[in-house]
């Protein structure tokens, strides 16, 4: 099983020197194509987007994160840093499975 970087070219050559393989994406179709692709290769569990390239298909990354459970969508943060706004794995994990998880509320 392997992974895959969809992000900037900067994040991807991040990646890549780690072993991951990866593609640049900076447009809408662009992000679209490399992940229809990528989620189509039987062989990939784990594909990892940068928040800004995940807003650019935004609708379509929460489809394919609700209808399959292979490969793993799992979004990171950027070279800016995370989008205000945007949910973190730990909110997207919470609202699916409707339970709080790890830090508890004081007292």
């Amino acid at each position: 099983m392997k992974f895959f970087c969809i992000a900037d070219e900067d994040t991807v050559r991040g990646f890549h020197l780690a072993g991951v393989a990866g593609e640049t994406a900076t447009t809408a179709g662009e992000a679209s194509r490399v992940l229809e692709r990528v989620m189509g290769e039987p062989d990939c569990a784990i594909v990892i987007l940068t928040s800004t390239v995940a807003d650019l298909i935004r609708d379509r990354v929460e489809e394919l994160r609700l209808e399959r459970d292979c490969p793993l969508i799992v979004e990171i943060a950027g070279p800016g840093g995370r989008a205000a706004g945007s949910r973190s794995l730990r909110e997207f994990v919470q609202e699916a499975v409707g339970i709080r998880l790890g830090q508890s509320e004081g007292p």
